[in-house]
């Protein structure tokens, strides 16, 4: 199993794309538009490969201030549970960490707020609904390593 990131618009961004459907979108009846997509050229693309499968994927926009917000989190529904997100995240945060990032937030849905909770991210506000969903926003400070 390896962990890296991927550039926009290659096979691989493609079984990202694909991955990322069948989990979040599908199952809500919501689609891609082309507009959401094009604004994901400057993001941090990483995804998790066996062989030449993807098993996993997340990515990271910029959004100032040395702040990252954590986007499109997505594990085979057969994978969940298994580590590979807990691994997704420790390389996003690395990854990071390493870019001079010291913060990254995000909006997790509500079934998720254990798995972030574990990995030491912080619900900041009040519920609040998103892709049809109950959401609430988390960060977490990133702490230098060295």
């Amino acid at each position: 199993m390896a962990i890296r990131v991927i550039d926009y618009g290659t096979p691989e961004y493609n079984q990202m794309l694909e991955l990322r459907y069948q989990i979040l979108r599908k199952p809500l009846g919501l689609e891609f538009v082309p507009e959401e997509l094009e604004k994901e050229v400057d993001d941090i693309l990483i995804c998790c490969m066996e062989d030449d499968k993807l098993e996993g994927c997340c990515q990271l926009t910029d959004i100032g201030d040395k702040t990252l917000r954590l986007r499109q989190m997505a594990v085979i529904s057969g994978l969940q549970g298994k580590g590979v997100g807990r691994m997704l995240m420790q390389f996003a945060e690395n990854i990071a960490r390493d870019l001079g990032y010291k913060k990254i937030v995000m909006h997790a849905r509500k079934t998720a707020l254990g798995f972030y909770e574990k990995l030491g991210y912080k619900v900041v506000g009040e519920e609040f609904e998103e892709v049809l969903l109950p959401h609430f926003e988390m960060e977490k400070e990133l702490i230098s390593l060295r």
